[in-house]
């Protein structure tokens, strides 16, 4: 009777479903009703008129309907490093070696992969490592939106800028894989307010505002010395320009004094575009806590789940120290170092007898599920990680194609087809769109979305 009901909902409330799907009110409502009672479904004729659009009648297996739900409504995922991993892998001459037009043999992300798992706006990660502080860094992130934008150049029947919630519904009804940027690490506004507005120009929609290091806006979840005790006075101003020009505010990263400043000073709804619950990694302060979780929701803001198995699991995440230490080790003692192409096979061979551990698809559902229960379905959504977190993606969540699989679990713990759409997109368009809204409304020159 659940999965009668289930598909019935789908249809009805599919973000992406086009207008023919869409089923007849009263057809709709009787055969619901008959889903839900189990009595006999009766319908009375229609009057004359043009004959109703054929209904497609969406699977009932969870898998499939997981995979039928993935194709149609909207997946946003706050945080893909794929520019760093080109960036990587290129020569030293800086041309690409890696076409993810096409499928890959490395990587997590590719577009044959994230046309599977359904993936329609997977924010393309400006990663400027923390030893660019004051060394160049907004030359950095110069270069990695320079990436993406030839990206979407050089295959526009396949990718496609995004710089609104609005473009992200254009490509997704076009086919295109849509590709907004946000810029991990605040260092490339090098200490001028004038690069929060540059970067907004340059199609930068969120800013985490620091990364493994304390810099010159914010001190790091990572770093112990708490320079300023969480937000500089800088970066109390970055936060006030964010809100106005319209970037949003990732607090992904920051020291737990520094996420209470953004709390204090943000008008908007923030994001935490890759991180997930402290509550089942006690003392990572990477994660965040429940008392910032019900905060970032008084906001309306968004935790996106980071799918890495050290974020879902404290002590997975000891384990995965030992056992990346033994590799280390096999590496010194054959004297091949971890970046030689050689490595990869004593690696391979190490852990065809040592499994590296590693996360399930079910503990992700897990902390969505606890975020569900301390603010309810509007403040969750996806941050993967991909190509960020290396080899500790977990069972069932490896790549980009795999998405369905999270749906599926969540299906099968009973959440309902409206809650899905919004924790794997709609959320996190919401609050983009709401940032956006604020921006707009600021008196003065008119701004573009």
């Amino acid at each position: 009777m659940r999965r009668a009901t289930i598909a019935l909902l789908l249809v009805l409330g599919c973000q992406r479903a086009p207008p023919e799907l869409a089923v007849a009110p009263v057809a709709a409502q009787a055969a619901l009703t008959g889903a839900l009672t189990g009595a006999p479904t009766a319908v009375a004729a229609p009057t004359a008129g043009p004959t109703p659009p054929a209904v497609e009648v969406p699977p009932t297996d969870p898998a499939e309907l997981a995979t039928w739900i993935t194709a149609r409504a909207i997946i946003v995922d706050g945080h893909v490093d794929l520019p760093w991993r080109l960036r990587k892998s290129s020569t030293s001459a800086g041309v690409l070696t890696e076409d993810v037009t096409l499928a890959t043999p490395t990587g997590d992300f590719d577009w044959p992969r994230a046309k599977a798992g359904g993936l329609d706006a997977p924010f393309m990660s400006i990663y400027v490592a923390s030893s660019f502080e004051a060394k160049g860094a907004k030359a950095e992130a110069e270069q990695l939106i320079a990436i993406v934008e030839a990206l979407a150049a050089a295959a526009p029947d396949k990718f496609a800028l995004a710089r609104s919630p609005a473009e992200v519904r254009k490509n997704s009804k076009a086919e295109l894989i849509s590709l907004p940027m946000g810029m991990e690490n605040g260092a490339p506004l090098e200490g001028d307010l004038a690069n929060v507005a540059y970067f907004h120009g340059r199609g930068i929609r969120y800013i985490t505002l620091t990364h493994a290091r304390d810099n010159h806006i914010s001190d790091s979840s990572y770093d112990k010395r708490h320079t300023h005790g969480g937000l500089s006075a800088f970066g109390k101003r970055v936060v006030a320009e964010m809100n106005d020009v319209g970037i949003i505010i990732d607090v992904s990263h920051l020291s737990d004094q520094a996420f209470w400043h953004v709390m204090e000073l943000s008008r908007a709804p923030v994001l935490a575009t890759h991180s997930s619950c402290r509550h089942f990694t006690p003392g990572f302060e990477r994660n965040i806590s429940d008392e910032m979780i019900r905060a970032l929701a008084d906001k309306g803001g968004v935790v996106m789940i980071n799918f890495g198995s050290g974020f879902l699991d404290g002590g997975l995440s000891l384990a995965r120290d030992k056992h990346e230490a033994a590799i280390a080790k096999r590496l010194r003692k054959a004297r091949i170092k971890a970046e030689h192409p050689a490595a990869r096979s004593h690696i391979t061979a190490y852990e065809a007898e040592h499994p590296a551990p590693r996360a399930t698809v079910e503990q992700v559902a897990d902390h969505i599920e606890h975020v569900i229960t301390l603010v309810g379905i509007d403040h969750v959504g996806l941050g993967s990680d991909f190509d960020g977190v290396g080899d500790s993606l977990p069972t069932g969540l490896r790549d980009v194609s795999e998405y369905p699989n999270l749906v599926r679990v969540l299906l099968e713990r009973g959440h309902s087809i409206q809650e899905i759409e919004k924790l794997v997109g709609g959320n996190a368009l919401r609050v983009w769109a709401q940032v956006e809204a604020l921006a707009l409304a600021k008196p003065g020159p008119p701004r573009t979305p």
